[in-house]
């Protein structure tokens, strides 16, 4: 048996990714463990199975600046319900699964004279300082990642625009719908109030990256996540703020994580040491 299970795991390796048959082992043996306690079998086969390498995944990319302001603007002119999940994944950096399950309440503007955060359908839109509570996520029981990704992020112009826009055309969908909405409070929704899937966000996602000039099916919305981490890190913003803004445990995970997008700051070190040992030294000069 355990040989028929090793057989079907390699099968499964020329379609699958490592970390896929890991889950699907891991799943098996915890099953299997179970049924051996309800005696329903004798031994664990799935314990003298090997994991084998799976396919290699796609390594994700980031936009650079010139892509990600082509893709700001094709947003801007898409459907709000689409337009405004770009704009926040890609000036956020919120996970895509954190945007699915934002709701309006935790969409917030200043009130200077209450000296409070308040929902902006209490508040309005005429304030100057917005923020989005990154409280809740798709994942099962509605927990973010971790506790460190719960946070508060303030809202860049553009994403209160998108939003303000986002929140019109919703009004007008729940008139025209009627009966058939189902109030969930949700910001990114169906045209009836559910909630959208990954699959409806990747299609429209893709669509609004052809109206930018890029080829839509060679991008992933996870990937506005790692282009915001390449702007601010271009930019030269510390990495211990990026850190905390895109919900990090530390900035061991950032680097991790995004070693690609977060290069251009790692290696400012041998920048620099080029810069000092380029040419005469100094202490040559003096003599």
């Amino acid at each position: 048996m355990a040989e028929e299970v090793d057989a079907w795991l390699d099968g499964k390796s020329k379609e699958l990714s490592t970390r896929s048959l890991k889950l699907i082992h891991s799943i098996l043996n915890r099953s299997v463990r179970k049924a051996m306690v309800r005696d329903k079998v004798r031994r664990n086969i799935v314990e003298l199975c090997d994991i084998p390498e799976g396919r290699e995944g796609r390594p994700s990319k980031a936009l650079t600046l010139a892509q990600a302001k082509a893709v700001l603007d094709a947003a801007r002119e898409a459907e709000p319900r689409i337009g405004a999940y770009v704009v926040l994944s890609l000036a956020t950096g919120a996970r895509t699964e954190e945007l699915r399950a934002l709701i309006w309440d935790h969409v917030v503007a200043y009130v200077e004279d209450a000296e409070r955060w308040v929902p902006v359908k209490e508040a309005g839109w005429e304030h100057r300082d917005y923020a989005i509570h990154v409280w809740r996520s798709v994942r099962k029981k509605g927990d973010t990642k971790t506790k460190k990704s719960r946070r508060t992020l303030k809202l860049p112009q553009l994403c209160v625009e998108a939003l303000q826009r986002l929140q019109e055309r919703q009004d007008v969908s729940r008139a025209s719908a009627g009966e058939a909405w189902v109030e969930r409070g949700l910001v990114f929704c169906t045209r009836t109030g559910g909630p959208q899937t990954a699959h409806n966000v990747r299609r429209d996602f893709r669509k609004v990256l052809d109206k930018a000039g890029l080829v839509g099916a060679e991008w992933a919305p996870r990937e506005m996540r790692h282009s915001f981490v390449s702007v601010l890190s271009d930019a030269d913003i510390p990495i211990e703020d990026i850190s905390r803004l895109v919900g990090h445990r530390s900035t061991a995970v950032t680097e991790t994580v995004y070693r690609l997008q977060i290069r251009p700051v790692m290696e400012k070190g041998a920048t620099a040491m080029d810069r000092i040992f380029a040419g005469e030294n100094p202490s040559d000069q003096e003599r």
